[in-house]
C-alpha cells in the first residue's frame, strides 16, 4: 500500500468515527440508544454506533470517597490488619486471607484458606472480598426497594448509561416480598465492619483465639493499648472490653478510609466518565449483561451509578437461592448429611426457623471478579466461564450441572426458595440456552473491565 493510500484509509476511518459521533449525538438528543429507552431507537443501528466508537454517549461525574491521609485510628487499624501475632498460630493476619494484591480477596486460587492453631484447619466457605463494603448496610428483612430508580426529574440530568435495573421476579412473584438484604459475610451475620473484623480472630478455623480476653492480652503485648491511649484515655488499658472494641473500630476505620478498599478506577469507571472506550466485544458484553432477556446480570449486580452519582457497586446486597452444585472438595461435605443453608445456618443461627430463606447467600460485588479464581459460597467453580455455564444450563439442561440432574446441595423441602423466574433462569428443560458461547465470551470480556487499577488514558 502506498503512503497516499494509507493516509487516505486513515482519513476515511477518522471520517467514519466523526460521522458516527455526530449521529450518536443526534440519537442521544432524541432519547438515547441504550436499554433505558429501547423503544426510541433501532437496537441494531445503536449497536453499530456503539461498536464503532466504544465510548459512553452519556458520560457522568462519579462521586468517589475523598482521598486524604489516614486518621490516627485508621493507622492503628492498618497495623492490626497486617499483624500476625494476634493469631493463635502467630502466622496469620487479616491480610493472609484478604490480600491487597488480590483486591482484598483470597490470596491465591485455593478453595479454602488454612488457619487454626497449626495452620491446617479449613473453614466452610471461601473468604469474601473486603473491597467495596464501605456502603454496605446492616442486615435486615423488608420490602424490596428499587435503589436504582431514576431521579424524580429526568430532565434535570442525563439518563444513566447502563439502563435501568430489571425487576427481579423472585422478589415480586408473591406480592410485596420480604427480602433479606445487607450485612457482611456470605450469610450477613455481621452488621458492621467492626463485627466483621472480630469474627476471624475468634474463629477456630482462622485466627483461633479462644476468647476476647486472649486477643486483648495480645493487643497489649503488641503495644496497641499505648497506641490507643492518646485517642481514648488512659483507662482503655484497664478496660479489656473497651480495648477490644476500639481495636476493632480501628480496623473498621482503616477499611473505610483507605482508598485501596474502594478504588473505583476500573476501565468501566473511566468509561462511565467518558474517559476511555470499550472494545466491540466488551460493549456487546455490557449490553448482554444489562439485557433483561439475556444475561440479566444487572438485575442483581447493578451496573449504573446511583441517582446522586455514586459509582455502582455491582451488587444489590440482597440474597438469592441459586442452588449451586455441591462441592465435594469442602471438608464439611464429606458428611453426606451436612448442608450449608446460608441464612438458615450453620454459621448463622438466628434465622434457622425462617425456612423461606434457607439456601440463600449474599450477592457479592462483581468488581475484580475476573481476578478472584474461586466463586460462590462453596467455591464450586474456579472460572467465570464455569459460572456463566451454570447460569446458562441450570434450567435447560440440569444434567450438565448436577450429577443426578436435580439440585444436590439443597434439601428438596427448600427447592421452592430457588430463583427460577429471573433470566437467564426460568426456561424449561430442553429449551435453547439463553446465551451462546460467543455471548458468554462477550460478558466475560466485559467483566474484565471491572478490575481495579486501570491505567489512565493517554
Amino acid at each position: 500500500m502506498t503512503r497516499d493510500a494509507a493516509s487516505l484509509r486513515r482519513t476515511g476511518r477518522v471520517a467514519l468515527m466523526l460521522a458516527a459521533t455526530v449521529l450518536l449525538a443526534s440519537l442521544v438528543g432524541a432519547g438515547g440508544i441504550f436499554v433505558q429507552h429501547p423503544e426510541r431507537a433501532p437496537a441494531l443501528f445503536g449497536d453499530v454506533l456503539q461498536d464503532v466508537t466504544g465510548f459512553n454517549p452519556h458520560p457522568v461525574t462519579l462521586l468517589r470517597p475523598p482521598a486524604q491521609p489516614l486518621s490516627a485510628l485508621a493507622q492503628i487499624g492498618r497495623r492490626i490488619f497486617y499483624d500476625r501475632s494476634l493469631s493463635a498460630s502467630g502466622r496469620q493476619s487479616c491480610a493472609s486471607c484478604h490480600s491487597p494484591a488480590r483486591s482484598f480477596g483470597p490470596p491465591d486460587g485455593q478453595l479454602l484458606q488454612p488457619g487454626g492453631m497449626t495452620m491446617v484447619a479449613q473453614g466452610l466457605r471461601p473468604p469474601p472480598s473486603l473491597a467495596y463494603l464501605y456502603r454496605q448496610e446492616p442486615f435486615g428483612i423488608g420490602p424490596a426497594v428499587d435503589d436504582d430508580a431514576p431521579p424524580p426529574d429526568p430532565a434535570a440530568q442525563p439518563p444513566a448509561p447502563a439502563g435501568p435495573r430489571a425487576p427481579k421476579q423472585a422478589s415480586v412473584a408473591a406480592g410485596p416480598a420480604m427480602v433479606p438484604h445487607g450485612g457482611l459475610f456470605w450469610d450477613g451475620r455481621a452488621d458492621t465492619l467492626m463485627d466483621q473484623a472480630a469474627g476471624p480472630l475468634l474463629n477456630p478455623n482462622e485466627m483461633a483465639n479462644p476468647d476476647t480476653a486472649t486477643v486483648v492480652n495480645k493487643l497489649l503485648r503488641a503495644g496497641y493499648g499505648e497506641a490507643l491511649r492518646p485517642l481514648f484515655g488512659a483507662a482503655i488499658v484497664r478496660n479489656p472490653p473497651l480495648l477490644f472494641a476500639e481495636a476493632m473500630s480501628a480496623v473498621s476505620r482503616y477499611q473505610i478510609e483507605d482508598p485501596a478498599f474502594h478504588r473505583f478506577d476500573s476501565r468501566y469507571d473511566r468509561w462511565l466518565e467518558g474517559k476511555t472506550r470499550l472494545s466491540r466485544q466488551e460493549m456487546r458484553g455490557l449490553r448482554l449483561f444489562n439485557d433483561p432477556a439475556k444475561g440479566n446480570c444487572a438485575a442483581c449486580h447493578i451496573s449504573r451509578p446511583t441517582a446522586d452519582g455514586l459509582p455502582p457497586l455491582f451488587t444489590d446486597s440482597e440474597y438469592e437461592a441459586l442452588a449451586v452444585p455441591r462441592n465435594p472438595a469442602v471438608p464439611a461435605n464429606r458428611d453426606p448429611h451436612f448442608v450449608d443453608l446460608g441464612l438458615c445456618g450453620p454459621l448463622r443461627t438466628d434465622l434457622a426457623r425462617q425456612t423461606d430463606y434457607c439456601g440463600m447467600f449474599l450477592t457479592p460485588t462483581l468488581r475484580n471478579s475476573a481476578r478472584r479464581g474461586v466463586y460462590f459460597h462453596n467455591g464450586r467453580y474456579r472460572s467465570l466461564r464455569q459460572v456463566l455455564d451454570f447460569y446458562n444450563w441450570r434450567d435447560v439442561a440440569p444434567q450438565r450441572v448436577y450429577p443426578h440432574g436435580v439440585p444436590d446441595d439443597l434439601p428438596r423441602r427448600y427447592w421452592a426458595n430457588i430463583d427460577r423466574g429471573d433470566a437467564p433462569f426460568g426456561r424449561r428443560r430442553g429449551d435453547t440456552p439463553p446465551l451462546t458461547d460467543v455471548e458468554i465470551a462477550a460478558i466475560i470480556a466485559f467483566l474484565g473491565t471491572l478490575d481495579d487499577g486501570a491505567s489512565p488514558p493517554p
